[in-house]
């Protein structure tokens, strides 16, 4: 099941939860009226228990007033939980006790989290996202949460980081970025909405036998009352029984599906084949001290020792999916060979290996990326483009990585990448930093640029993203702020490179997306076709751009990426305007609304089109990230035996 699929799947899901969590609210509405009917004496003493004709007339005022206070206060508690959310991944990972990992961390086992979750996003092509540890949780288990990757965030145990491997947490880590490619996280942050407004009855009943219990109660009136509340409480586990049942129903098969996109990422079944048999063995196994009411469906492995609507799958069923021959015997081997203190000492010499072994140059890349294969790819990229990753993350120079993880040097490393080599240029735009942000500010963009005053082509991305989630820890209005800066500097010369133009734009989208998450999932319902024009002019631009100085291959560049495209026509498209980043922005904002094989269609016409002379160039392979990133497809890195070689800073 490819990214495409996987969307749609995440979409019947959500319209069977809208469906079960309406059964839900009908449920607890009759169960109400019920209640409401005996309170008021409105249910007759015949033998059949029924309302009685004469008392219908009473009863009818009685049955809506009922409905509506109970529909408004499950609709509110949902839409409360949901606004409390807004905040993403981080908000639920700090709910959970989570504590942020740290950029410029020391501690061996916080960096190999760090380094697995940052070559996975980037392999991936989605933003970096920031990285919780559960310190006070000895179970093994993990989850990523949020409303889109940009404001995503992935948390792992104590237990997970000092019992696993670095290749099982790779496989963790890898199960948790496939529910972050498919849509998961949305469906799961909106069923934790959807729980909280039907679970909160049992806690209104809770809250009023409590106070009935301390604050006196008796007599006639109150027995009453103290029936009522006992039953709006059994009445609110109703929506408890509910709610675990359609977290049980959501959950169960997507983490077999999970599980094997880990296995197709790492090419390791021994990786989480290996955690899911420490989590069998360990003592605590993967349960978890705080409350996983809420969040028990998006959790890598149960957080209950429960088994009635389990939200997961038994351990050795899908240990056995992975690795056929397994045996449950093999538990006990692997509880002998899990020592407390051994993972961070491996983790240790691995950092020390990396660290005294720097690459020679490397590219984004990985597998060929071939048009026909991109359905296939998309989200689900190699374990050969994750060690090409590794290999262009180890050539950043320690200055600017440490840069790229600080709260106080991020936001300079991103306006570094902007800096123009012309001397006049510069200075110029060292003022408008200065004068932006102040002279702290721009003697650190002064610092960097001593450090690596010509940066290579290839690492100005991967820098960008390692940025991000620093960057967007920023005040709101910082971070508006701080993209207008971004244009003006990309401005400053009065034209815009394909770098500046993407830089910005990437900002921009990862921005909006932390600050106004998105509520809808991807895709419209708009083909290709609808938009002819603007498709033809976006093949039009991205092949002028690849080609700036040979019409001829330009315009086979647009033949090759319109060849199995329908209704889209190339030909007569006239040469990239003076304003293409202003007829870019149209044709974004147009393409919003195409489905899901529409995008698919447009990401592999582009690819396609950077292939047509053998060689991908910085512009075709910044260009197709950022029109990935604005549609929503999850793009691998592009094959590095095909971008040309290290071209310096031109910008």
């Amino acid at each position: 099941m490819d990214f495409f699929q996987q969307q749609d799947r995440a979409r019947r899901q959500t319209r069977m939860l809208v469906v079960a969590f309406g059964a839900a609210v009908l449920a607890i509405l009759v169960a109400m009226n019920l209640v409401a009917l005996f309170v008021f004496g409105q249910v007759a003493g015949g033998e059949q228990g029924s309302v009685a004709p004469r008392s219908m007339e009473a009863a009818l005022p009685i049955m809506a007033v009922t409905s509506a206070i109970t529909l408004a206060v499950i609709v509110i508690a949902s839409l409360y939980r949901t606004v409390q959310l807004r905040g993403g991944g981080s908000r639920v990972a700090r709910e959970l006790g989570g504590v942020e990992v740290d950029g410029t961390t020391t501690d061996p086992l916080r960096r190999r989290l760090l380094n697995i979750v940052e070559e996975m996003a980037i392999a991936s092509g989605v933003p970096v996202p920031e990285v919780f540890v559960l310190d006070h949780e000895d179970g093994i288990n993990a989850f990523a949460a949020g409303w889109s990757p940009s404001d995503a965030a992935v948390a792992v145990t104590r237990g997970a980081l000092e019992n696993l491997s670095r290749e099982e947490l790779q496989g963790v880590i890898a199960h948790e970025f496939s529910h972050v490619f498919n849509g998961d996280m949305r469906l799961n942050i909106r069923l934790m909405g959807v729980l909280f407004g039907i679970l909160v009855l049992a806690v209104a009943g809770r809250k009023m036998l409590s106070s009935m219990r301390y604050g006196g109660g008796r007599g006639r009136k109150g027995g009453g009352i103290v029936l009522a509340a006992l039953a709006v409480m059994l009445i609110g586990y109703i929506g408890l029984f509910f709610g675990r049942w359609i977290q049980a129903a959501v959950s169960r098969q997507r983490e077999y599906l999970a599980d094997a996109s880990a296995v197709q990422f790492t090419r390791s079944p021994a990786g989480i084949a290996g955690a899911l048999t420490k989590i069998g063995a360990a003592t605590s196994g993967s349960q978890l001290v705080v409350n996983t009411e809420e969040v028990g469906h998006m959790l890598f492995a149960s957080g209950l020792a429960s088994r009635m609507f389990a939200t997961h799958p038994p351990l050795v069923d899908r240990i056995t999916r992975i690795r056929p021959g397994f045996q449950p015997e093999e538990f006990a081997r692997a509880t002998a060979e899990m020592a407390r203190h051994r993972q961070a000492r491996l983790a240790r010499a691995e950092q020390e290996a990396v660290e005294s072994a720097r690459p020679e140059h490397a590219l984004p890349g990985g597998l060929t990326l071939d048009a026909d294969q991109l359905a296939e790819r998309v989200g689900q990229p190699g374990l050969a483009q994750m060690l090409m990753v590794a290999g262009l993350l180890a050539e950043v120079p320690a200055p600017l990585e440490r840069a790229a993880h600080s709260d106080e040097w991020a936001p300079e490393l991103i306006l570094f990448l902007l800096i123009a080599a012309d001397p006049d240029l510069r200075e110029q735009q060292l003022l408008m930093i200065a004068e932006a942000m102040g002279s702290d500010s721009e003697a650190q963009v002064r610092d960097l640029l001593n450090i690596e005053p010509d940066l290579p082509v290839r690492l100005r991305l991967p820098l960008l993203e390692l940025a991000f989630p620093a960057l967007r820890r920023r005040p709101e209005r910082q971070l508006l702020d701080f993209m207008r800066l971004v244009d003006r500097l990309a401005e400053a010369d009065g034209e815009i490179t394909v770098f500046e133009y993407v830089l910005a734009r990437l900002l921009n989208r990862e921005i909006e997306d932390v600050l106004r998450p998105p509520r809808k999932m991807v895709g419209g319902r708009r083909s290709l076709a609808d938009h002819a024009d603007a498709v033809a002019d976006l093949i039009a631009i991205f092949a002028d751009q690849g080609q700036p100085d040979d019409a001829l291959a330009a315009r086979r560049a647009r033949a090759a990426a319109a060849d199995r495209l329908e209704g889209i026509e190339t030909e007569t498209a006239a040469r990239t305007p003076p304003d293409w980043q202003d007829r870019l922005d149209a044709i974004f904002s147009e393409l919003g609304d195409l489905t899901l094989d529409a995008r698919r269609e447009l990401v592999e016409a582009l690819v396609r089109s950077a292939r047509t002379d053998g060689v991908v160039v910085p512009a075709e392979y910044e260009l197709l990230r950022l029109v990935a990133g604005v549609l929503r497809v999850p793009l691998p890195v592009l094959d590095g035996g095909d971008a040309s070689p290290g071209e310096q800073r031109t910008n």
